[in-house]
């Protein structure tokens, strides 16, 4: 007996969710719940002219503090490049420029994981200590010039000092 899905099409050896196109599976499914929801009520909001005004200067706005927090916390251990693209993709739901870049980012920042996952544990340790390096520079110099704090010179001084 043939099995074909609701539209007609015969089932996958992946089940009646999934297609096979170009050797992929890919899933047949409808965006969730939540998705909907918001895409129906930013159609509502964008079509009153007024509405579409709102909405762009309120999503360029949010993004903008998202992102500028962002940028505020690179150069501290934590949530910085997060938050930079986070507020790239609250800018991405009016801007299509943003959209486009978000999806650059996503694309690189993939093809970047896949690289290192694909190395060697050694290669893998020396991106890891190379990255370490670079935050705790950048950390130093934010402290150094920015707050007039030299933890090098502290550090050198309690040294010779114990």
């Amino acid at each position: 007996m043939d099995q074909h899905d609701r539209a007609g099409r015969p089932d996958s050896a992946e089940g009646p969710a999934e297609r096979v196109t170009g050797g992929l599976a890919v899933a047949d499914r409808q965006p969730p719940r939540w998705r909907r929801r918001i895409s129906t009520t930013l159609d509502l909001i964008r079509a009153n002219p007024t509405g579409r005004i709102t909405l762009k200067i309120f999503i360029a706005i949010a993004g903008a503090i998202v992102v500028t927090v962002g940028v505020a916390l690179i150069p501290l251990p934590g949530p910085g490049w997060l938050l930079v693209i986070a507020g790239l993709g609250i800018w991405a739901v009016e801007f299509h420029w943003a959209r486009r870049l978000l999806t650059f980012t996503r694309r690189h920042v993939h093809n970047w994981t896949q690289w290192v996952t694909r190395q060697s544990l050694l290669v893998r340790v020396v991106l890891g200590a190379v990255g370490l390096i670079f935050v705790a520079v950048v950390l130093w110099l934010s402290l150094k010039y920015s707050l007039g704090i030299d933890v090098v010179a502290r550090i050198m001084r309690y040294l010779a000092t114990h």
